[in-house]
């Protein structure tokens, strides 16, 4: 098929070059000329594992395009796809609405060039109503009925190009038998392990994304919130996870507690979910306790840095380890870890950083008021203490003897509880960690 993919974001340039490797014929679109060119020169943007090799293979064998000219790429498209940012609402009226601007360009963008028989379907995450207001809006535009379709992603950062070429489900809101079939053909290569592909109204399409996104985050806020209530009364997290994650209702997915969620789609899919519910005259309390407690778990490794240091912080040294919101990803979108570099900062203290991935990305908002290291070692170098973000990998096992050699003070403060405490304190460190005792040497 032919498609056109507006917006080169993260959803669309995962979305469109995986259709493409499917064998589709794909022509991502973005207003971006500087961002284009790069694409066209095989540079990626965003780091996700095992996307660059895929697009430098379609793009080589004529199946995937990048421009800016969306009349081209819209014209003889069977499937114009919607991937375009959504992201909360500037407006303080508006308390966690989603903005849909960039929608309402894209559609006014390629409006004028649109197949009558061609189907637009809707992949950024909006509001319930949207796909029946792009309807509406296309009429107007088109002077004609035009199909609109929804198509939410569930796409993790770090794992998309998997989770896009083996879905757990594929979801599909729709009008019409000819839209249901036409994006039941486009999936059909990526369901052969009878994967469901569920069809519904657009309405229940564009609820299920963010009922999706709400779930998960509660579950986090949850988890986090008994780590907390373990730390106060003796218990170990960890122990507890298991004692209830064995149970098959509850499991084991998303139970496991750190310093909160952040990303582009948790955080401002919660608080748009909660608006739509008070604009249907709900209220939405769980939604706002998920938001709240999250945002409170952002300040825990803050909270016990002064615990352990007192208020004087200024002229103190702290390594922090991981800046990404979560590891496989340069995504510092409401990264706890920024949370923590303010509060480091505000007080005065000196702050090294290292990530495998998102440290450009943090150079571009603090500049030269961070030390960024090459390797997490670098960091260490005259440490009073570290402080750990994110679990990537090469976290999991360092040369603790090594890290103590370079450090000034052998002090941890784990947000993800990547260690074993009683490890920790066999290697004379004092470990702070998430919902569980705190161990000294």
């Amino acid at each position: 098929m032919k498609i056109a993919m507006i917006g080169t974001g993260y959803v669309g340039l995962v979305t469109g070059t995986c259709l493409a490797d499917s064998g589709n014929d794909v022509v991502c679109v973005d207003i971006d000329q500087a961002k284009i060119e790069r694409l066209e020169h095989g540079e990626i943007p965003i780091y996700e594992p095992g996307l660059s090799e895929l697009v430098v293979r379609n793009a080589s064998a004529g199946r995937l395009k990048f421009t800016t000219k969306t009349g081209d790429a819209v014209r003889t498209a069977k499937l114009i796809f919607i991937a375009v940012g959504t992201p909360t609402s500037e407006r303080p009226e508006d308390k966690g609405a989603a903005d849909l601007k960039f929608v309402w360009k894209a559609v006014e963008g390629f409006a004028p060039h649109l197949a009558k028989d061609a189907i637009v379907v809707v992949k950024s995450t909006v509001p319930v109503g949207t796909n029946a207001k792009i309807y509406g809006r296309l009429r107007e535009l088109t002077g004609r009925d035009c199909d609109v379709a929804s198509n939410p992603e569930f796409l993790k950062e770090g794992a998309a190009v998997n989770d896009f070429q083996y879905p757990d489900r594929v979801v599909v809101g729709v009008r019409t038998q000819h839209a249901q079939d036409t994006l039941q053909e486009l999936y059909a290569p990526f369901l052969r392990t009878d994967k469901p592909f569920l069809a519904m109204t657009p309405e229940s399409a564009e609820l299920t994304k963010y009922v999706a996104n709400a779930l998960l985050s509660t579950k986090i806020s949850f988890i986090n919130e008994m780590a907390n209530l373990c730390e106060r009364l003796g218990g170990d997290i960890n122990d507890v996870r298991r004692g209830i994650g064995h149970d098959r209702r509850i499991g084991f997915a998303f139970l496991f507690p750190g310093v909160g969620y952040g990303g582009s789609c948790f955080p401002k899919d919660v608080r748009a979910l909660a608006h739509l519910a008070r604009q249907a005259g709900l209220d939405p309390q769980m939604l706002d306790a998920v938001d709240e407690v999250n945002n409170r778990q952002k300040h825990i490794l803050w909270h016990k840095i002064q615990q352990h240091f007192g208020a004087q912080l200024a002229g103190k040294h702290f390594a922090l380890w991981g800046l990404a919101f979560k590891p496989k990803t340069d995504d510092i979108r409401e990264a706890p870890a920024l949370t923590l570099i303010d509060h480091l900062l505000g007080a005065g203290a000196k702050v090294a950083v290292h990530d495998p991935e998102a440290m450009e990305n943090v150079r571009a908002e603090y500049g030269e008021r961070l030390i960024y290291g090459h390797t997490p070692m670098d960091v260490l170098e005259g440490a009073d203490a570290l402080a750990i973000n994110t679990e990537w990998g090469e976290f999991r096992n360092p040369d603790f003897d090594e890290m103590r050699r370079r450090m000034a003070g052998p002090i941890i403060f784990d947000g993800r509880n990547l260690y074993d405490a009683a490890h920790m304190q066999q290697h004379g460190f004092t470990y702070y960690s998430i919902g569980r005792v705190t161990v000294r040497p």
